[in-house]
């Protein structure tokens, strides 16, 4: 007598099952019971139909009931919702438009899925324009709508898989986009500096970002959002991608063990506590294949593997569930984001020691076009197990997660990344693959050649006072400032100012993405230094600390459809074009440099980049160059600039429309301050001005070169000097204390009398000057020619004090509307 199984519920794991079980099994009766109007759909396609991406609604159909009766000879009943089982009588009651009948059943599989989240607001019920996105019936509701009402503005709440997917797709329908997140990021899956350049990319295509935001309230029949704190905002259409739920009543009522959360629990081969009752897919708990925990993975592709798997056991095949990864991956606009394994939350949370590593590597070979940035972070234990993985980029993403997805799975190290042999073409790859180079980084950190801080530490080391060391080259330092308090020493430079670098505290060396900071570190290392490199350097820094602003409701996205031509017909300017694709910082903005050189004043040059940081890089650095920005936009997954060459008498009439601070201000409130002589008044002077700016809250350098140097001496610190520092030692005054007037010396005595006189009229001495304006913010710089020059060293100087050349007073002069020769 043949086997009668029912699966009930369809979608990926139930027709997963049934059709799998019917190429194993031909003699079995197999019977599908699903609530809904179709029984296997692409339910991950749904927003990209709502979105037009998808124009055919029937494309969105895997299968039909006559195409599994036809094909598999599986009786398939939609529109069938399972009231009830009898565990023990072994029975489900259906229940259809029509009538109420009860079936018997041998093997029972629950594949039911999860159903939105959806809260009880106050006034939900009142409202007519909130949907959720699960089924083809929710995305027939919101197209209906949209082409019936025309509206103007979308709110979606939640951050997640489905939560970015419809916000990007309603943005791609013209709608002005409001996403509300009640945590601190989007994508939970992301730690929050990954999660860091979704938020960047999200505000730059237009979209209104509200993270730490949570719904409260709807008003005005749905069109009133009302957030805790008091913030409000008025809206046409609202999706609710807040999370899901099992649905699993139907399982509980009869008896079935689930979780605390609702989700069933299972053991290894999918069986529930009842007999002959199992259940796959979204509504049971499977263990994180990382931590060890049972958790929800409500994801296609293990409920698809599931539902095989299922079907080999009851054919008689010995097949168990395997621990899940939650391998995902995910478009927000011109980015993909992945991941796989474990993220630094969840690690943290378990007290699991682990190491993390960032880099930015091309996806392909940087001087074959179209090569573009991944964000790749990999995380791994003590051990070497790899933890987890995630990536963030145009190209090549999913790619890179799948590769170390599939090293986890098969309990690969983290240095063996570095052997997996990659298919390589410059098309493609590089030689050395971003996931090869993981697997180097990684090996360097476990052979102790290096050692790295992460971003999250930068802040309170510099609170500290520690010494960071920026080894990039002085043009970066335009289009992004360097730390706080930072020395910059180029890194071709490092070997011939080795002097210059302190041997009693550590270094910490950064550039722009962590490369040379891990170069210099290596040096450094190997001459006896305690020198630390920033993992990730200042991009993962940088975003890490970059803030949304809240947008109007009709921001406009940057894109070239919103532009048009950058100036008038009746007035042709030259324009040359820059390719600057496959370059990651500094190249981009090198690469503009250079070609800027070759320009005459009023030419223009148009730039495409791959890296998304150009965006913002190249409006800094015109504005410290005093050239002009015409137009800064995203076009698909590329930035494209429009560069002139000095300043513009008016901005064009239809660039974009919020101008860049570069075509509207070239100079901002500050001072620079340039302190050559080494006179007690005159360097009285200076910090009083110097302090006085700083109190105004504008940002003041102060550059000492030459006989300046004597201003921010320690006294006391005595070194052994030969040849002519000896002498210029001798010579010169120890500190601010031995400093000579400018006039009417005295001998001397003329000091003295000034600084009764300042005592008197409660004046701070000089000294206190000094540390009361480093307290003030004011920044200062030591000329290391004139130090060369002159024989002083480091040692001799006041605490806070930095080192640099004429290109460092230069880079924050050009940033000053006022400048100061003492």
């Amino acid at each position: 007598m043949s086997e009668r199984i029912i699966i009930v519920g369809g979608v990926a794991g139930g027709a997963s099952v049934a059709t799998r079980l019917r190429r194993l099994n031909e003699d079995a009766e197999i019977v599908m019971y699903e609530a809904g109007p179709y029984i296997s759909f692409a339910n991950c396609g749904l927003p990209y139909y709502v979105g037009q991406t998808i124009p055919d609604r029937e494309s969105l159909f895997v299968s039909t009931p006559e195409d599994m009766q036809g094909d598999f000879n599986i009786d398939v009943h939609v529109n069938s919702k399972v009231t009830n089982i009898d565990a023990a009588a072994k029975t489900i009651t259906v229940q259809t438009a029509n009538n109420t009948m009860d079936d018997h059943y041998d093997k029972l599989v629950l594949s039911t899925g999860a159903n939105p989240v959806v809260p009880k607001f106050p006034g939900l019920t009142e409202a007519d324009n909130i949907f959720t996105v699960r089924t083809v019936p929710d995305v027939d509701q919101i197209t209906n709508y949209i082409e019936k009402n025309s509206p103007k503005h979308a709110t979606v709440i939640g951050g997640g898989f489905i939560g970015l997917e419809m916000v990007e797709n309603l943005r791609n329908r013209g709608l002005a986009v409001t996403l509300v997140e009640a945590t601190p990021q989007v994508m939970p899956n992301l730690d929050f500096e990954m999660a860091q350049f979704l938020h960047e990319h999200l505000a730059l295509n237009g979209i209104d970002v509200r993270l730490n935001t949570k719904l409260e309230a709807l008003s005005n029949g749905g069109h009133i959002l009302q957030f805790a704190g008091g913030d409000s905002i008025s809206t046409d259409l609202v999706i609710l991608a807040i999370g899901i739920k099992p649905n699993s009543q139907l399982a509980q009522d009869a008896g079935v063990k689930t979780n605390d959360r609702g989700f069933i629990t299972v053991n290894d081969h999918f069986e529930t506590n009842l007999p002959d009752i199992y259940a796959i897919g979204d509504v049971i708990t499977v263990q994180n294949a990382i931590t060890k925990q049972t958790v929800s993975v409500p994801l296609a592709g293990p409920a698809n593997r599931q539902g095989r798997y299922l079907a080999d056991y009851l054919a008689g095949f010995d097949r168990q569930n395997p621990a899940v990864l939650g391998t995902s991956v995910a478009k927000v606009f011109a980015l993909t984001t992945a991941s796989t394994g474990a993220n630094e939350r969840q690690l943290k949370a378990l007290k699991i020691p682990y190491q993390a590593i960032h880099l930015h590597p091309n996806s392909s070979a940087g001087y074959y076009p179209g090569a573009a940035p991944i964000e790749l972070k990999v995380l791994f234990s003590t051990d070497g197990e790899i933890l987890g993985a995630q990536a963030v980029g145009t190209k090549g993403v999913a790619k890179r997660i799948d590769i170390i997805s599939t090293a986890i799975r098969f309990h690969a190290k983290v240095a063996e990344l570095a052997d997996v042999e990659v298919a390589y073409a410059p098309p493609y790859a590089s030689a050395k693959d971003p996931v090869n180079f993981a697997g180097y980084m990684a090996g360097d950190i476990q052979d102790k050649l290096v050692t790295t801080i992460q971003w999250n530490e930068v802040d309170d080391l510099l609170a500290k006072g520690a010494y960071f060391l920026d080894v990039r080259n002085p043009d970066e330092l335009l289009a992004e400032p360097a730390l706080k308090n930072a020395v910059n020493i180029p890194r071709n430079q490092i070997r011939q100012r080795l002097s210059e670098l302190p041997k009693d505290q550590p270094i910490y060396v950064y550039c722009a993405a962590g490369l040379r900071g891990y170069n210099v570190t290596r040096v450094l290392t190997q001459r006896g230094f305690n020198a630390i490199n920033l993992d990730g350097g200042l991009k993962t820094y940088r975003t890490a600390k970059y803030q949304l602003t809240k947008t109007d409701h009709a921001a406009t996205i940057p894109t070239a459809d919103k532009t048009g031509s950058q100036t008038p017909a009746s007035q042709p300017v030259s324009q040359v074009e820059l390719d600057a694709c496959g370059l990651q910082c500094p190249g981009p903005i090198l690469k503009v440099k250079t070609a800027m050189q070759k320009l005459d004043a009023g030419q223009q040059l148009k730039v495409t980049a791959s890296d998304f940081g150009f965006y913002k890089d190249i409006d800094a650095w015109a504005k410290a160059t005093n050239n002009t920005i015409l137009n800064n936009e995203i076009q698909g997954d590329k930035v494209v600039a429009t560069v002139q060459k000095g300043q513009a008498e008016a901005c064009p009439t239809n660039a974009t429309e919020t101008a860049p601070a570069s075509m509207t201000k070239t100079n901002e409130e500050g001072t620079t301050i340039v302190v050559f002589d080494g006179d007690f008044d005159k360097a009285i002077a200076s910090l009083i001005i110097a302090q006085g700016a700083a109190a105004m809250g504008q940002p003041v350098t102060m550059f000492f070169t030459f006989w300046g140097l004597n201003v921010i001496k320690k006294p006391g610190v005595k070194l052994r000097k030969k040849g002519m520092a000896k002498m210029f030692d001798i010579a010169l005054p120890h500190g601010a204390q031995k400093l000579p007037l400018s006039n009417l010396n005295m001998l001397g005595a003329g000091r003295g009398l000034m600084k009764k006189l300042m005592h008197n009229n409660n004046v701070d001495q000089l000294d206190t000057m000094l540390q009361k304006a480093q307290d003030a913010g004011v920044k200062m710089v030591a000329c290391t020619m004139s130090m060369d020059l002159m024989g002083v060293q480091k040692e001799e100087l006041i605490d806070g004090i930095e080192l640099g050349g004429v290109a460092a007073y230069l880079g924050d002069a050009r940033q000053r509307n006022t400048s100061l020769f003492i």
